[in-house]
């Protein structure tokens, strides 16, 4: 992937934006072209809609009673105003069937990775892997507990082009073009596990554990945040995840595992 198109990407949130977030996943790519989909239905009802008010207005006034009372009854009127919204409800609903079948389709999945929720941070680990590890050993395990990075770290580390209130102490690293399973649950209250690029909104509940299949089709930095209200702090427990390649992500995985 060129320079170019990196730069160009957008994957973290925008001053002013408008736009969803660049898509990373085929989840994210549906909901996108499902979403202009529904804006060009839409659009069309509210011509439609805004065509026969004016020609309402327009045509049938009190001072017009011969054409409105030859109106009354109209068999054909009947038949239109009753198919055309069913029409447009089969033709919503056939592509959001399909995308949420989609989504809830289950791969065999190359890593596993467990997401709990605290208040307010979110813990990770990945399990798949033989270690020889102790519990005092932490520099040889596979788990990341991600702080919010504020704003005095930053300042004070000289963080250039950090993003605020969107840094975390350590991203979380998940490879590209791997079929990944997400494990979410909480040991406290309420949370959930949401990152716009790969259209995946988790919810963390305590004492239940939700599973999620990704698949990643690029590599990138990605961020989100906590999306639903867990307390206090509820705004300050985002989420740092950073897509590389395979090759990368191994070349980790051996430097850190013992085998």
């Amino acid at each position: 992937m060129s320079i170019e198109k990196i730069f160009f990407l957008c994957d973290a949130p925008e001053f002013a934006q408008l736009r969803l977030q660049d898509p990373s996943t085929t989840t994210m790519e549906g909901l996108i072209a499902f979403n202009k989909h529904i804006l060009f239905v839409m659009t069309i009802i509210v011509v439609l809609v805004g065509w026969l008010l004016f020609a309402t207005v327009s045509n049938y006034d009190e001072f017009n009673t011969q054409k409105s009372q030859s109106f009354f009854h109209s068999n054909a009127l009947e038949i239109v105003w009753t198919s055309l919204p069913a029409l447009t409800l089969l033709n919503l609903a056939s592509p959001s069937f399909t995308l949420l079948y989609s989504m809830d389709e289950i791969s065999t999945p190359e890593i596993s990775v467990k997401i709990i929720g605290h208040q307010w941070y979110w813990s990770y680990e990945i399990s798949d892997f033989d270690t020889m590890a102790t519990c005092m050993d932490s520099d040889k395990t596979l788990k990341y507990t991600c702080y919010l990075l504020t704003e005095e770290s930053i300042t004070e580390k000289n963080y250039l082009g950090f993003f605020r209130l969107l840094e975390t102490n350590k991203r979380v690293l998940l490879p590209s073009n791997t079929h990944l399973r997400l494990l979410v649950t909480s040991v406290d209250v309420l949370h959930s596990w949401t990152i716009p690029s790969f259209g995946v909104k988790v919810d963390a509940c305590p004492g239940r554990l939700n599973q999620l299949n990704l698949y990643l089709k690029r590599t990138g930095l990605f961020f989100g945040q906590c999306s639903e209200i867990c307390g206090v702090n509820h705004g300050f427990m985002p989420i740092s995840v950073l897509g590389v390649n395979s090759f990368q992500f191994n070349s980790f995985i051996l430097n850190k595992v013992e085998f």
